[in-house]
């Protein structure tokens, strides 16, 4: 807004727009407070530039006079607020009042859950022991196995070397039955010899 020469205003004008400018203020915020500020008599615009000072930062670049409000963010939601309502919170915070019955409500459900938590740890270390004891199970018997199917082995290559010196022990024992059989075919030869000549 533009900002002329300073005129002198009277002592009750002064308080009279300090009033004014405080009512404006606390009725919504800064644009209100300009735009009184603009439909005010040239004299009295110097005075409620200074008394603006108090609610923010005024800058003067010449004719130009800007105006920055203190809490700006406040100001603006209570300018979007509609008439008639107070501001959410109270002093400007957006956060709504807690509930104690949704606490209750929340201890409750989170003593529910840590109830069922716990439980499931429960059923799942359970479960986790019995596969535990099934799977050593399994390995006990996997190595039974293991050792017997040794040992099976062991005792049918110690037969193998048994029967195959076995096998030696007769194969040394029947070399004279060649000879035998020789003797027993010259033998029954000279039988039928005899038998044609006593005919």
């Amino acid at each position: 807004m533009e900002e002329p020469s300073p005129a002198a205003a009277p002592p009750e004008g002064r308080g009279r727009d300090e009033r004014s400018l405080e009512a404006l203020s606390l009725a919504g915020g800064g644009g209100e407070a300009a735009a009184a500020v603009r439909q005010l008599p040239e004299g009295r615009r110097a005075t409620l530039a200074s008394a603006l000072e108090l609610e923010g930062t005024v800058l003067r670049e010449g004719r130009l006079t800007q105006f920055v409000a203190n809490n700006l963010e406040r100001r603006i939601r209570l300018s979007g607020a509609p008439r008639g309502e107070p501001p959410a919170g109270g002093g400007g915070s957006s956060i709504p009042a807690i509930d104690p019955g949704a606490l209750q409500d929340v201890v409750a459900l989170a003593g529910q859950v840590a109830a069922q938590v716990d439980e499931l740890l429960r059923n799942v270390h359970c479960g986790l022991q019995a596969l535990t004891a099934l799977s050593v199970g399994c390995i006990q018997t996997y190595r039974d196995g293991v050792e017997s199917l040794g040992e099976a082995a062991d005792l049918s290559i110690r037969a193998m070397y048994a029967l195959v010196a076995r096998c030696e022990e007769l194969d040394r024992a029947m070399q004279p039955v060649p000879a035998l059989a020789k003797r027993i075919r010259d033998m029954k030869g000279t039988l039928e010899r005899l038998e044609g000549l006593c005919k």
